[in-house]
């Protein structure tokens, strides 16, 4: 398992998301040119996020919102921000593909706990802070079981059940069955909303 988190994973994740981004390029391409258009010449969303660690990086993703604030300087609902190209682009799952960089560059994993918001670090329980000692990934345990549609708890058990059974062929499991998520389209919005309810912080574990 050491041999595989610290060589092969890496060698694996680096060439095969080099293989889709140039596969996918001219559909890459279009969506830049697209949200140019249509999103007044706003096409990247990057934010701090914690990786391996919880060292920070900047995560890549297409600008799916609008960048929209009520009277008290809080951001509006995300299904009041979501823009109509934004709204295809999330239902086929293209918004997260801009993270094969971040997975080049080395601050990610093609599989792995999503990585989330650097204001939850303080919130985690010693036990689900294990979710940091591995690299973050695109698609995870807890993506292909549930994805928005199961809560914070279960979804962090799922990211420590991960990483403490790593492997290449629970990686591959994983990769198929995303597959199959986004082809089906499955877990993608919660209670209407775009993204998952603000994690407050659990005494459960």
């Amino acid at each position: 398992m050491k041999t595989y988190r610290t060589f092969l994973k890496p060698l694996f994740d680096i060439l095969i998301a080099i293989i889709i981004i140039l596969v996918l390029s001219p559909l890459i391409l279009f969506v830049i040119l697209l949200l140019f258009v249509l999103n007044n010449g706003e096409v990247f969303f990057i934010q701090k996020r914690p990786g391996l660690n919880c060292k920070p990086f900047n995560l890549i993703k297409f600008k799916t919102m609008r960048d929209l604030y009520d009277s008290n300087g809080i951001l509006l609902p995300d299904m009041e921000r979501i823009t109509k190209i934004g709204s295809f682009i999330r239902a086929v799952s293209l918004d997260e593909i801009l993270q094969l960089i971040n997975v080049i560059k080395g601050d990610m994993s093609l599989v792995g706990p999503r990585p989330l918001l650097m204001k939850y670090l303080d919130r985690y329980t010693q036990y689900q802070n294990q979710r940091h000692d591995v690299k973050p990934g695109i698609t995870g345990l807890a993506q292909v079981n549930g994805r928005n549609n199961i809560s914070w708890e279960e979804k962090f058990e799922l990211d420590v059940q991960y990483v403490k059974n790593q492997s290449f062929l629970l990686d591959l499991n994983i990769l198929f069955k995303t597959a199959l998520v986004v082809l089906l389209k499955r877990g993608i919005n919660q209670d209407k909303g775009i993204t998952m309810k603000e994690f407050k912080g659990t005494n459960d574990f």
